[in-house]
């Protein structure tokens, strides 16, 4: 549009024989040209059929001022005109599309609210509340309620139990005191608190972080059991040696009694040698775990193994921060996915925020996915929203549903969730547009953290470790509990992925993983979801809790909850562990 100037307005009136004293009249039409996009001349004419209409009215500042209401109104007017067209055309082509299609089970027309025909205060609140945010209608249009969910049996029946349960009161604080403090044990500097680059690693790389691991928890190993030094592996030698490595598969397959190897450290000459396991009357071993072993190896290409160093109680760090209060902290964990695998309904999503307003616990640890990518609608892509919407109406929902009961919550991410950075470690989600009182009552963390509530030490990780080393480690050990198994390997080997190499489905980016992918010092909760049967066990002082998954399939699973009492020490000095009962629960 062209430049318009008070002289061009003067000159158009001109032609009209419209003539006036006040140049304020000039600049009040340049004002109106400029706001309305109008020319010269289109101002004029406006001017001149508006002055018409009204009996030749004289132009001055007060007829101005009437003439820029009509205008105005008649713009307002044609604005009404056109929207009124505009939803009346989208109306007539939903019902052509309806009368050439077979409406969904439960469909209904999309609703248009405009100035004229507001939305009802009753339909607006319905929509805020967390069951219709969550509706099935939204994610997916042929999506129908799990009847297997709605029909389980056993709701609320403790499955699994951990102290001393008899009487206890599992309730939370209920906001009675100021909110429990939680910190990421190493602190927003040494945490992995934002996204980071990868898919790019070089193995010298990844050598380089296996080297050090076998060297730095070697030294600890030596230290504890009183070894002066290790031997070279691969030396030929006619007496009994000490040496360390670590346990490798001798091919891609899996690990079995014939084919485990032993990988040396650079300073142990750096090969792998055979290992003959014949001679060893128990052992466990899993692909990546560091060892100690005794054996003879006259040849330097075969070492028969007599005894393997088994730690049974290596003084493992702890985290010691007095706790403050006297009443029990409730705990509650609960473990994605959220929804029956027979459809995107969240219905347990709901019962879960029911149970914590129910019993107001003081941290609330939901851990992924929330979105989950193996479930069937979401693989066929049967989806009417993204991921990140999906994920954001889940996330307000367990923010809104929660408000005002004192429960402080923690939000983990998993590989399984599809809108997230599929590498381990993982970062934390990232949540835009959250309100001051929400942001300081909800914790993002990342796949694995170590995470101190009110001092005691929790390790979480939503990876499930315990399936994935279930299915690679071999044993012979008469009675022993394969679960203890490797909750012992994780706690000594100090790591919470020590399988090595890691599954397919488990991205692995070794040099983040060297610096956040450790146990800094040993947890007194760890919490270790999986697909495998919940439990609650005390491992070498720290009680571990799988609280299973949330859904099982198209019902209803389960969820933990810990109640967490002041740190105390017994008469010969040992610390005792925090957590003083614990259970599992049918959701």
């Amino acid at each position: 549009m062209a430049s318009v100037s008070t002289y061009d307005i003067k000159s158009e009136l001109e032609m009209f024989d419209i003539t006036c004293d006040n140049d304020m009249v000039f600049d009040k039409m340049l004002e109106q040209c400029l706001c309305n996009r109008l020319q010269g001349e289109d101002i004029v004419l406006e001017w001149v059929a508006f002055s018409t209409t009204k009996g030749g009215m004289k132009l001055n500042l007060d007829t101005l001022e009437q003439f820029e209401h009509e205008v105005e109104e008649r713009k307002n007017s044609g604005f009404s005109c056109t929207l009124s067209h505009t939803i009346k055309a989208e109306e007539e082509e939903e019902s052509l599309l309806d009368s050439y299609s077979t409406p969904a089970k439960g469909s209904q027309k999309r609703r248009l609210t405009t100035p004229e025909h507001p939305q009802s205060k009753r339909t607006a609140a319905l929509i805020a509340s967390p069951v219709l945010l969550l509706s099935p209608a939204s994610f997916s249009p042929s999506s129908t309620p799990s009847q297997k969910y709605s029909q389980r049996g056993g709701r609320g029946d403790v499955v699994s139990t951990f102290g001393a349960v008899q009487g206890t009161p599992w309730m939370g604080r209920g906001g009675q005191q100021q909110g429990a403090q939680l910190e990421l044990l190493e602190g927003s500097e040494d945490s992995l608190i934002n996204n980071y680059k990868y898919m790019f690693q070089r193995l010298r790389d990844v050598r380089n972080v296996l080297t050090e691991k076998i060297e730095l928890l070697g030294e600890e190993l030596r230290t504890h059991f009183s070894i002066e030094e290790f031997s070279p592996l691969s030396l030929p030698a006619q007496d009994c040696v000490t040496v360390l490595g670590q346990v490798c598969c001798d091919s891609n397959g899996k690990l079995n009694a014939q084919s485990v190897l032993l990988e040396a450290g650079p300073e142990q000459g750096g090969q792998q040698v055979p290992v003959d396991l014949t001679e060893l009357r128990e052992y466990s071993l899993f692909p990546g775990q560091v060892v100690i072993m005794e054996g003879m190896n006259t040849t330097g290409r075969k070492l028969v193994a007599s005894k393997l160093y088994e730690v049974s109680g290596i003084p493992l760090k702890h985290q010691i921060k007095p706790l403050f209060g006297l009443k029990a902290l409730m705990v509650m964990v609960a473990c994605g996915p959220y929804t029956p695998s027979d459809g995107l309904t969240f219905d347990p999503l709901i019962d879960i925020i029911n149970v914590i307003v129910r019993d107001r616990p003081d941290v609330c640890i939901l851990l992924g996915p929330f979105v989950d990518s193996k479930h069937e609608q979401i693989e066929k892509s049967q989806l009417t929203e993204t991921f990140e919407a999906i994920f954001n109406r889940c996330v307000g929902s367990i923010i809104e549903g929660t408000k005002g009961f004192g429960c402080r919550l923690v939000l983990v991410p998993s590989q399984r969730d599809v809108h997230h950075h599929f590498i381990y470690p993982q970062p934390p989600f990232t949540l835009h547009d959250l309100i001051k009182d929400d942001a300081e009552r909800v914790t993002l963390v990342p796949d694995p953290c170590t995470l101190l509530i009110e001092g005691v030490t929790f390790g979480i990780t939503s990876t499930d470790i315990l399936f994935h080393m279930g299915a690679e480690e071999i044993s012979c050990a008469a009675g022993s509990d394969r679960f203890s198994r490797i909750l012992k390997h994780m706690l000594i080997q100090r790591s919470y992925y020590p399988l090595y190499p890691p599954v397919e489905d488990v991205n692995m980016d070794y040099e983040k993983f060297q610096s956040y992918g450790q146990m800094p010092v040993c947890p007194d909760v760890l919490i270790v979801p999986s697909e495998l049967r919940y439990f609650i066990k005390d491992v070498l002082g720290c009680v571990c809790v799988n609280p299973g998954r949330l859904t099982k399939g198209q019902v209803g699973g389960t969820y933990g909850r810990l109640l967490i009492q002041k740190c105390s020490t017994s008469i010969d000095g040992k610390r005792l562990s925090p957590c003083v009962a614990g259970q599992v629960v049918k959701i």
